[in-house]
C-alpha cells in the first residue's frame, strides 16, 4: 500500500514550512532514514528523512512551495508495488469515501436529506463586512476557510460547497486552488516591471524574512512599547575588555562587548524580575531562568539565538557561547532549541555606526536591550572636563508588564554594573 507521508510537527507551535530544495526526484529509490528534502520552518532548516524504504511516486510541493502541518509531503511506494497498484488504491480510497458520506454530529447520525440548500444571506453587503472580497459575500464558510481562500486567491463565491448546508469546505477551497494553477500554467501570467512612477523589482517575502515581518506584526500590535534611552560610561570596561582580549585570542576566542553586557543584563535582571517576564493572560509570568537572546544579522534576515543560563556562566563561556551560536546561525546549522526558550533579547546596531534606536520586543518577551555605538564625549568629573567612553543604549519594554519607573531603575543598575565592571 502507497505510503503518504504528511508533514509533521516539527517544533513547538511550528504550522508551516518552506520547501527549502528537494533531495530526491519522482522515481528514486530512498531508504529509511535518508533526507528527503529540507524544509524552512522557524528560522532554522530542517532536513527531513524518509520514514521508510521505497520509491518516491509523488513529490505533493514543488521547491519554494508552502506546507502545512498534516498535509501530504510525498507518497511512497513501498518495496514491490508498482505505479498501478497505487493507483488502483487511492481509485479504491476515493470511491470509499464517496459511498460512505459522514453525516455525524455530537448527537449521533442523522438521516442524510435528498437536497440541501445553502444559506444565503440576504442582507445587502455595507462598506466592509467581514468575508468579502475575495472571501465573497453570502457564502457559507468558516472563518478558517475564509483565511486559506484568502492565501490560495480563490473567490469563495465560485466554489460549491461539499460540506453540511453547503458550506464551503478547506478541501473544497484546495480543489479549486489546485484547479487554478492548472489554468495558469495554461494562460500567460503577466507582472509589471515598474509602476506609474518607473520600473520596480519585485522580491519574494519568504523563508527568514516572512517569518521575522509575522513575528514583529505580533508584537507590535500586541504589546505596548516604550523606549527608555540612557548613557553608560563604560572606559573602565574598555580597558577590561583591551587587557583581556590578547589572552583570549591565544585560545581562540573573539572577545567583544557583548558578553560582558550579556552577563551584566543577567544579573541585574535577578534585581528586576518583571523585566524577565511574559503577559499570559491574566497573569504576569516572572521567570526564574536567565536566557538572553542575541539579535544576528544573517544574509537571509535576523536571527535570535539563545544563551541559556547566562547568569551562571563566566565571561569566558558566555564569549565562547556566543561565538558558536553566531557562527551557526549565520551558516544555517543551528538547532531549533537554539532558538527557544528566550527571556531578554539584545540587539547591537553599533557595530553599524547607530547610537540610538527603537528595537521591537522580541515578543512574548517583556523587554529588550538596544546597544549603540560606542563613543568618546567629554564630561564633568570632579570639576573637571574628561574624555570619557560612553555607550549608548535603548530599552523597549511592555508598558502592560513593566512600569516607567521599573524600566528607569533597571537601566541605573545595569549602567553602574557596567561602570564598574561588577560581573558577579
Amino acid at each position: 500500500m502507497p505510503y503518504e507521508f504528511k508533514f509533521p510537527d516539527v517544533g513547538e507551535g511550528i504550522h508551516e514550512g518552506e520547501i527549502v530544495k528537494w533531495l530526491v526526484k519522482e522515481g528514486d529509490k530512498v531508504r529509511a532514514d535518508e533526507p528527503l528534502g529540507e524544509i524552512e520552518t522557524d528560522k532554522a532548516i530542517v532536513e527531513m528523512p524518509s520514514p521508510k524504504s521505497g520509491r518516491i511516486l509523488k513529490l505533493h510541493v514543488p521547491a519554494g512551495g508552502i506546507i502545512h502541518v498534516g498535509e501530504t509531503m510525498v507518497t511512497i511506494l513501498e518495496e514491490g508495488e508498482t505505479e498501478e497498484d497505487a493507483k488502483k488504491h487511492f481509485e479504491a480510497k476515493k470511491e470509499e469515501k464517496k459511498a460512505v458520506p459522514y453525516t455525524g454530529s455530537v448527537v449521533g447520525f442523522l438521516e442524510e436529506a435528498k437536497e440541501v440548500k445553502p444559506i444565503v444571506s440576504s442582507a445587502k453587503p455595507t462598506a466592509f463586512v467581514e468575508g468579502g472580497g475575495v472571501g465573497g459575500f453570502g457564502v457559507q464558510a468558516t472563518p478558517a476557510v475564509r483565511n486559506l481562500a484568502k492565501q490560495l486567491n480563490v473567490d469563495l463565491s465560485t466554489i460549491k460547497g461539499t460540506g453540511t448546508e453547503g458550506r464551503i469546505t478547506i478541501e473544497d477551497v484546495q480543489k479549486a486552488a489546485a484547479g487554478v494553477k492548472k489554468e495558469e500554467h495554461v494562460g500567460i501570467k503577466v507582472t509589471r516591471k515598474y509602476d506609474f512612477f518607473g520600473y520596480v523589482e519585485r522580491v519574494p517575502l519568504h523563508g527568514i524574512k516572512r517569518t521575522m515581518a509575522q513575528k514583529m506584526t505580533e508584537s507590535i500590535f500586541t504589546a505596548v512599547q516604550l523606549t527608555n534611552m540612557n548613557e553608560a560610561d563604560v572606559t573602565e570596561l574598555v580597558a577590561l575588555r583591551e587587557k583581556e582580549k590578547m589572552q583570549y585570542e591565544k585560545e581562540g576566542i573573539k572577545l567583544t562587548f557583548m558578553p560582558y553586557i550579556v552577563k551584566a543584563v543577567a544579573l541585574t535582571l535577578k534585581e528586576h524580575p518583571y523585566l524577565n517576564a511574559s503577559l499570559e493572560g491574566e497573569e504576569i509570568v516572572l521567570k526564574k531562568y536567565y536566557n538572553i537572546g542575541v539579535a544576528v544579522d544573517t544574509e537571509e534576515g535576523l536571527i535570535v539565538p539563545v544563551l541559556k543560563g547566562a547568569d551562571g556562566k563566566d565571561i569566558k563561556t558566555i564569549a565562547k557561547d556566543i561565538d558558536k551560536l553566531v557562527s551557526d546561525a549565520r551558516t544555517r546549522k543551528i538547532n531549533l532549541m537554539d532558538l527557544k526558550g528566550g527571556t531578554f533579547s539584545v540587539s547591537n546596531l553599533g557595530s553599524l555606526g547607530v547610537e540610538f534606536f527603537t528595537p521591537i520586543l522580541n515578543y512574548p518577551e517583556s523587554a529588550i536591550l538596544g546597544i549603540g555605538r560606542i563613543m568618546e564625549k567629554p564630561v564633568v568629573k570632579g570639576g573637571k572636563v574628561e574624555i570619557r567612553k560612553i555607550l549608548p543604549f535603548s530599552l523597549t519594554y511592555d508598558h502592560r508588564v513593566v512600569d516607567g519607573a521599573q524600566a528607569a531603575r533597571f537601566m541605573n543598575d545595569l549602567i553602574e554594573r557596567l561602570r564598574l565592571c561588577d560581573f558577579e
